[in-house]
Protein backbone atom coordinates (compact mmCIF):
# COMPACT_ATOMS: atom_id res chain seq x y z
CA UNK A 1 0.00 0.00 0.00
CA UNK A 2 1.45 3.37 -0.99
CA UNK A 3 0.19 6.41 1.32
CA UNK A 4 0.32 9.78 -0.99
CA UNK A 5 0.62 13.08 1.45
CA UNK A 6 0.31 16.26 0.07
CA UNK A 7 3.29 18.85 1.32
CA UNK A 8 3.03 22.34 -0.30
CA UNK A 9 2.58 22.12 -4.01
CA UNK A 10 4.39 18.71 -4.54
CA UNK A 11 3.02 14.82 -3.68
CA UNK A 12 5.05 12.80 -1.22
CA UNK A 13 4.57 9.07 -1.30
CA UNK A 14 5.44 6.59 1.44
CA UNK A 15 4.87 2.89 1.34
CA UNK A 16 3.59 0.69 4.31
CA UNK A 17 6.75 -0.10 5.83
CA UNK A 18 8.23 3.97 5.61
CA UNK A 19 5.04 5.12 7.52
CA UNK A 20 5.28 2.04 9.66
CA UNK A 21 9.20 3.86 10.51
CA UNK A 22 7.74 6.78 11.13
CA UNK A 23 5.36 5.93 13.50
CA UNK A 24 7.77 4.11 15.57
CA UNK A 25 10.19 7.12 15.35
CA UNK A 26 7.73 9.44 16.68
CA UNK A 27 6.65 7.26 19.62
CA UNK A 28 10.30 6.92 20.48
CA UNK A 29 10.87 10.85 20.45
CA UNK A 30 7.42 11.26 21.88
CA UNK A 31 8.62 8.81 25.17
CA UNK A 32 12.38 10.45 25.23
CA UNK A 33 10.95 14.00 25.22
CA UNK A 34 8.09 13.41 27.68
CA UNK A 35 8.95 10.58 29.81
CA UNK A 36 12.78 11.39 30.33
CA UNK A 37 13.50 7.88 28.69
CA UNK A 38 12.42 5.92 25.91
CA UNK A 39 12.48 2.12 24.74
CA UNK A 40 15.19 0.47 22.52
CA UNK A 41 13.17 -0.63 20.57
CA UNK A 42 9.61 0.20 18.65
CA UNK A 43 7.93 -1.71 16.36
CA UNK A 44 4.55 -0.68 14.24
CA UNK A 45 1.97 -1.97 12.64
CA UNK A 46 -0.72 -0.45 10.56
CA UNK A 47 -3.83 -2.90 10.24
CA UNK A 48 -6.96 -1.60 8.53
CA UNK A 49 -7.88 1.04 10.63
CA UNK A 50 -5.79 0.18 13.62
CA UNK A 51 -2.13 1.29 14.69
CA UNK A 52 -0.50 -1.10 17.03
CA UNK A 53 3.05 -0.04 18.54
CA UNK A 54 5.01 -2.79 20.53
CA UNK A 55 7.62 -1.16 22.28
CA UNK A 56 10.79 -3.19 23.74
CA UNK A 57 12.76 -2.59 26.92
CA UNK A 58 10.79 0.36 28.08
CA UNK A 59 10.73 0.13 31.98
CA UNK A 60 13.25 1.89 34.12
CA UNK A 61 14.82 -0.13 36.76
CA UNK A 62 12.19 0.57 39.62
CA UNK A 63 9.41 -1.07 37.23
CA UNK A 64 11.28 -3.90 36.13
CA UNK A 65 12.37 -4.99 39.64
CA UNK A 66 8.25 -4.48 40.83
CA UNK A 67 7.64 -6.41 37.70
CA UNK A 68 9.48 -9.40 39.61
CA UNK A 69 6.38 -9.70 42.43
CA UNK A 70 4.92 -13.02 42.98
CA UNK A 71 1.87 -11.96 43.19
CA UNK A 72 -0.26 -10.82 39.93
CA UNK A 73 -2.32 -8.21 41.80
CA UNK A 74 0.16 -6.68 44.22
CA UNK A 75 2.60 -6.46 40.76
CA UNK A 76 0.41 -4.61 38.84
CA UNK A 77 -1.14 -2.34 41.89
CA UNK A 78 2.78 -1.04 42.54
CA UNK A 79 3.43 -0.62 38.62
CA UNK A 80 0.34 1.56 38.49
CA UNK A 81 1.30 3.19 41.28
CA UNK A 82 4.80 4.24 40.41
Amino acid sequence: MIKETVVGDRVATRTKGQLEASISEAIIRFEKDFMGRGPLDARSYVIDDMVLVRLSNALTPVELKLAGTKDARQRRDLIKQV
